[in-house]
């Protein structure tokens, strides 16, 4: 098995002769958006080096096993609000992928996973795979990297710390940039998650509702009406370097295993 994993490394002579039928690429993707003042906007990057550690745990199982070039913008939501931030229409998104599905398949290259990193791409990704899968029998699982880890965190740090440090602009992410890019974290921002935001004398109760009376409403707001640091009901300072080395490998392990167990095999009808 050739030694590179990333498709955009092979040659053409290499990317026939590797990427057969047999092979099994993953597909990452992620946002430029505000992850908290703190962390890097791009998390589209921890997503693209989660798909690499689990092509090489997959490898070890002996999958022939390749990374696509990652997709970095996301699905346009209330993070649009974003300063600096890139996101494209889900129609654009959809385009993208399904172009990509177009290329892979008429080469024969049917076992995909999608590695996603951003909340506002799962739609999109459920409208795609669903119309590849009717027309062509393709059949593609995708791997929502935060909220398996949200779902980890209790049984790895308890499941007090985990419940504050848990949110946007805080676990899991901030803990896996430490662990992948510390140089790229401003430790000096990293702050508790402000709290008490009113949209038209509503509490916010999340970056999309609104509380009122007991429940929540769905609304059109924006992330910066939510929080100014980017960061919303969570304490990012309880985010390590150790916790995200941990979440990386589990992630790694359980997204490696499903590859072998699954995916390499072919799903289908």
């Amino acid at each position: 098995m050739i030694d590179k994993i990333r498709m955009a490394e092979l040659t053409s002579q290499e990317a026939r002769e590797n990427l057969t039928g047999e092979a099994v690429v993953l597909l990452p993707m992620g946002s430029l958006e505000d992850q908290g003042i703190h962390a890097p906007m791009g998390d589209y990057m921890a997503a693209d080096l989660v798909a690499v550690e689990m092509a090489k745990a997959a490898r070890a199982k002996g999958v022939a096993t390749f990374v696509a070039p990652v997709i970095p913008f996301g699905g346009r939501d209330y993070f649009d609000s974003s300063h600096g931030g890139i996101s494209v229409s889900h129609g654009t998104l959809a385009a993208i992928i399904d172009d990509m599905f177009a290329c892979l398949n008429r080469h024969g290259i049917r076992k995909i996973m999608i590695v996603n990193g951003h909340g506002g791409n799962v739609p999109v990704i459920t409208e795609v795979a669903l119309r590849w899968r009717h027309k062509a029998g393709l059949f593609v699982p995708s791997m929502y990297l935060w909220q398996v880890a949200y779902g980890l965190l209790p049984d790895m740090i308890g499941k007090e710390k985990a419940a504050k440090s848990s949110g946007h602009g805080g676990d899991p992410l901030t803990s896996v940039g430490l662990h992948f890019y510390p140089d790229l974290l401003r430790r000096d921002l990293v702050r508790p998650a402000p709290t008490g935001a009113t949209v038209n004398g509503l509490n916010v109760s999340s970056f999309s509702t609104l509380r009122y009376d007991g429940v929540n409403f769905q609304a059109p707001i924006e992330a910066l009406e939510a929080t100014e640091t980017g960061a919303f009901n969570c304490d990012p300072t309880l985010s390590s370097e150790q916790t995200g080395e941990m979440l990386v490998t589990r992630l790694a392990e359980i997204g490696a295993g499903f590859i072998t167990d699954h995916v390499a095999r072919g799903l289908h009808d």
